[in-house]
């Protein structure tokens, strides 16, 4: 990732999808540890109702660790794994196959 620094504030408002083009949500904003100054999460609202059915339906948001971030530009780009945090059962046979 690009170390530039920037205003953090920029990202609030960029659209996050995951590494494989999936439409993950809206960045509403960030989780910070203000002891190490650094981004811990993103606070994501406007969610992919599929991905996240119930916080959609009740809109609410849901944090993203920014350790899956993989590039911010235009767009953020996170881990694949957002795609499968809400399905626990496939991710648990893809482990026992």
């Amino acid at each position: 990732m690009d170390d530039t620094p920037q205003e953090i504030t920029s990202l609030v408002g960029r659209e996050v999808y995951s590494n494989s083009g999936v439409f993950v949500g809206e960045v509403e904003d960030l989780q910070l540890n203000l002891n190490s100054e650094t981004v811990t999460g993103i606070a994501l609202g406007n969610l992919n109702a599929e991905l996240f059915t119930e916080e959609a339906r009740a809109e609410q948001g849901v944090i993203v660790p920014y350790r899956w971030v993989r590039a911010v530009g235009d767009v953020v780009l996170v881990n694949d794994v957002v795609e499968r945090v809400r399905d626990p059962d496939e991710e648990r046979d893809e482990v026992l196959a």
